[in-house]
């Protein structure tokens, strides 16, 4: 389809808006890498949360949501939705400590809580792995969604969109760092918003969908909407729910959701003023990511059913699309192509909002991790801040590159969503125990690390090619998830614990909490060395809300769903969970003491 002239104004000035923040933030910006990284640690925390909100809505979500209901209806959701755990964990775990430890990013925290040349090797090796292959990985997952975009609903070639939106991305993030970032991010989510909730409301009530009614009594799509799957059908139940709630949540590192915090998250809880400013930016993240925005999506994707029953009469329709670029997560492109001229523009313009918020939180945190952590930590400890701002920029434009690179030759949103979830499945649980248990070490981290890289390679690439039974992507999450455990536990006990003098410093510092650093404060005491336990005495009551808040949060989201649905008795018993859940937090707000 050919947008209008309005629909192209539109999104032109997007573009110059998210440049002209670039440029009016760049000088502060260079002045140093507390600056180009943390902006200077002094960011409210309803930007940071809005932040990583905006962040985490790529281009590739909604396509990625329209893909999973489609193969599995509503239910199909809770792939993503499980990583609400991990999510309210952090929050009310995880977030005061990461911003107590003062660190730039979460890789420098391994020379924090581990000792020896065993750390410095895990902060290189990990500064590298994720800053360029996991990073390169995400940012490809997030470029395919953008081709596929481009080529339905701007018309042009996939190279010719990346080139466009990532090289205004790669201008404004290179020259402005984080805090460009986080200003074009406040923007890009109420663009975000407003497209997606527009564009369902339009979309829902055109002539080939019928309204809201009708769509919901459609044959093929009222056999999609449960929001629990089928649970006497253990081949449908297991994999959409089962897993996802036994296993996915804790033991994959996937971004946004990373068990114990990190990445983008740990970034901009490192921003923030105070512990409090963490804690509650990461509250309204998973508020607004989990309760808020799902439904718009999983609306259009529930009319496309009705539009594009099957792939097939997509492809009719869009006879330009690249063979290998076909899939269900293509639907929700395609069904933009039916707004009006000026919608549409506004909607382009929040898809490639979306694309640009993403592209550039990972370019920035990538170039964090290989200046931090591996260029100054192993090649040039002396280099100065001029030089430092100057590698990141280079590593910004390097990381672009490689990303859209990969963008170019995956396929499909799923198709990199499970990679994403295999690649560090095993690993979720240290991040979750390093924090309160003494003896994970760094050899852990990194037997954890290499056993993952090669189980995921075997099972991914090896092992249905070896005559034996094809296994399906939840089996092997599982399967790795289980083999990867256990090598860590293993070499954990087979490999000499952290020293006593680094995990005395690190509680003094932290003070985590909890029962695993008995041992610890009893060396301390013998060594005649005072240790202030701080707020880890609260952590019983953290955990309660953590419960709660997820809880709440789920209750919110089926709440809503069930409202739309028209299911009253439901929606009132979801609702008054909600705001029960809502009062309980509010009274226990205040005594979640921080620093």
């Amino acid at each position: 389809m050919n947008l209008s002239n309005l629909d192209w104004t539109i999104i032109g000035l997007y573009f110059l808006f998210t440049l002209a923040v670039g440029i009016a933030v760049s000088r502060k910006a260079g002045n140093s890498t507390q600056e180009f990284f943390l902006s200077g640690r002094n960011m409210p925390w309803w930007l940071l949360g809005v932040s990583m909100v905006a962040t985490t809505f790529s281009a590739d979500t909604p396509n990625l949501v329209t893909g999973l209901v489609r193969d599995n209806g509503v239910a199909g959701n809770w792939g993503w939705w499980c990583l609400l755990f991990s999510g309210m964990l952090t929050v009310f775990v995880y977030a005061k400590l990461w911003r107590r430890s003062e660190v730039m990013t979460d890789i420098e925290f391994y020379e924090l809580r581990y000792s020896g040349k065993a750390a410095a090797f895990l902060r290189g090796f990990r500064a590298l792995y994720l800053g360029l292959i996991f990073n390169v990985l995400v940012t490809g997952a997030v470029s395919l969604a953008a081709i596929k975009f481009g080529e339905i609903i701007l018309g042009m070639p996939g190279w010719q969109t990346l080139l466009i939106a990532g090289g205004v991305t790669l201008a404004y993030s290179a020259i402005g760092g984080l805090k460009a970032v986080i200003v074009t991010d406040f923007v890009q989510f109420f663009l975000a918003m407003i497209g997606s909730i527009w564009a369902c409301i339009y979309l829902v009530n055109m002539d080939e969908v019928g309204g809201l009614s009708k769509l919901l009594s459609n044959p093929n799509v009222a056999e999609k909407m449960d929001l629990i799957p089928d649970l006497s059908n253990p081949n449908v139940w297991v994999p959409v729910l089962l897993v996802p709630l036994a296993v996915q949540w804790w033991a994959s590192y996937y971004p946004g959701a990373e068990p114990g915090g990190g990445g983008y998250i740990a970034q901009r809880m490192f921003s923030a003023k105070s512990e409090k400013g963490a804690v509650s930016a990461t509250l309204l993240y998973n508020l607004a990511h989990y309760a808020l925005r799902p439904w718009p999506w999983i609306l259009i994707a529930l009319a496309s059913i009705v539009v594009f029953p099957e792939l097939s009469d997509i492809e009719e329709a869009f006879p330009a699309l690249s063979a290998d670029k076909l899939g269900h997560d293509v639907a929700y492109p395609a069904m933009l192509s039916y707004l009006p001229s000026g919608l549409m523009g506004l909607v382009a313009a929040s898809l490639i909002a979306a694309f640009m918020s993403t592209m550039s939180t990972q370019l920035n945190l990538g170039a964090s991790y290989l200046v931090n952590d591996f260029y100054q930590r192993f090649i040039k400890p002396e280099a100065s801040e001029k030089e430092l701002v100057s590698a990141a920029r280079w590593f910004t434009v390097l990381s672009m590159i490689l990303g859209i690179g990969l963008g170019l030759l995956l396929t499909d949103a799923t198709q990199a969503f499970n990679l994403l979830l295999l690649l560090g499945a095993g690993t979720g649980l240290i991040y979750i125990l390093r924090w309160f248990w003494w003896r994970i070490n760094a050899m852990t981290e990194i037997v954890a690390m290499v056993s993952s890289l090669v189980i995921a390679g075997y099972l991914t690439f090896v092992h249905d090619s070896t005559g034996l039974a094809p296994l399906e992507d939840w089996q092997k999450t599982v399967a790795g998830a289980i083999l990867t455990t256990i090598v860590w536990v293993a070499a954990t006990y087979l490999t000499p614990p952290t020293s006593d003098e680094k995990l005395i410093e690190f509680y003094q510092k932290i003070k985590p909490g909890g029962p695993g650093w008995g041992l610890v404060k009893e060396k301390a005491k013998n060594r005649g060395i005072s240790i202030d336990e701080g707020q880890g005495q609260q952590l019983p009551l953290e955990l309660l809300c953590f419960l709660i808040g997820t809880f709440t949060v789920y209750a919110a989201l089926f709440g809503t769903g069930y409202w739309i649905y028209g299911e009253t008795t439901a929606a009132l018993i979801a609702t008054g969970v909600t705001v029960v859940g809502i009062l309980f937090l509010f009274r226990s707000w205040g005594k979640l003491k921080t620093e």
